[in-house]
């Protein structure tokens, strides 16, 4: 996997204050994706041992890139695209998909995994939680959850939104137990496309091509064992930013260019600001290269228009985030290597 790391640095003294803003983001975008398309050659000859790349495409702007990349790496008979749309996606997303599949010139298969949710409870399991915050929730009714808190100076909470049949908007803090309920179910749907990914990928000796951003990779916005789990990330090193100016270098249609960042998991329209991230994506790839670049609070505050304290409160959830992230990107325990001296050591103290 490409490092975090693998994008250089400013060089010191050239991000003061009043020069922090979008141009750090400036990169030549068809020599890094030419780059990227000779590692992913060299991982799947040299270590990966497979012959191709699954792409599952949810018609976002990640799996576009990552599919395009794909497809330069190997060209598009080497690359197989998955399209798993369930009863609470958007048609748009699918349509997307299906558009950039036609674009690419890639095999792809479109399956509903409804039916798979709905043998394992996902949907049931989701709604016996909400009906326990909404007594009344039911047919016709639409749902999400939103994070609050973290930036009026208080820990991250979240709160269930849901929409009845006419439309009215009704909301209520989630207690923890619901809360986790709702998630737990609702992970059933990246992990079940993450099996349908790799059934292909073993039919096919294929590798199996994750998707998340720098942003993301960083900040845990994945499911452990679902659209976690891959083989290769090629653009776990660039920042969103980054990745929208990559679709554009590579031509992709303009639908999939200006396609917004969403969750696509629940029933209401959500952005995965409103779910996760602190700020808009934008904000949010600056304020995560400041805090990679050591830049001070108040050169961060300055670039988002912000005050000072605001500004310290988003590095400190960015902080909260890479800490809840490390059980994400972990590995299983086990105890090979270790004697009982080794775990006499391990012990608390």
């Amino acid at each position: 996997m490409i490092a975090l790391n693998d994008i250089p640095p400013a060089e010191p003294g050239t991000v003061p204050g009043a020069t922090l803003g979008p141009q750090v983001f400036a990169f030549d975008e068809l020599a890094e994706a030419d780059r990227i398309a000779a590692w992913l050659r060299e991982a799947l000859a040299r270590r990966l041992h497979r012959r191709g790349l699954v792409v599952a495409l949810s018609g976002g702007i990640d799996s576009s890139v990552s599919a395009a990349l794909a497809v330069r790496a190997l060209g598009a008979d080497k690359v197989f695209g998955l399209l798993m749309p369930e009863r609470d996606s958007s048609d748009s997303s699918t349509e997307r998909g299906r558009t950039l599949a036609a674009h690419l010139g890639i095999a792809h298969e479109v399956f509903d995994i409804s039916p798979a949710l709905q043998a394992l409870g996902c949907y049931a399991r989701r709604d016996e939680a909400i009906r326990r915050v909404f007594a009344q929730y039911g047919e016709g009714w639409r749902n999400k959850i939103v994070i609050a808190g973290g930036l009026e100076r208080g820990l991250n909470y979240f709160k269930l939104v849901v929409a009845d049949p006419a439309g009215a908007l009704h909301e209520q803090r989630l207690p923890l137990r619901e809360y986790l309920q709702i998630v737990a179910a609702t992970n059933f749907k990246q992990r079940v496309r993450k099996t349908l990914d790799y059934f292909h990928a073993d039919r096919l000796n294929y590798a199996v091509v994750g998707t998340p951003n720098r942003l993301e990779y960083d900040q845990g916005f994945f499911v452990k064992l679902g659209d976690g789990a891959a083989d290769v990330k090629p653009i776990a090193h660039l920042y969103k930013t980054q990745v929208y100016a990559m679709a554009r270098a590579l031509c992709l249609p303009e639908v999939i260019c200006t396609a917004l960042p969403t969750t696509d998991t629940y029933t209401l329209p959500q952005g995965q600001d409103e779910f996760y991230f602190a700020l808009p994506y934008a904000q949010m790839d600056l304020a995560l290269w400041a805090v990679d670049h050591a830049v001070p609070a108040g050169a961060l505050a300055a670039a988002l228009g912000v005050s000072a304290e605001r500004a310290e409160r988003v590095v400190a959830d960015i902080g909260a985030k890479r800490r809840a992230a490390a059980y994400l990107h972990a590995s299983a325990e086990t105890l090979l290597g270790m004697g009982p001296a080794a775990m006499r050591d391990r012990r608390p103290r």
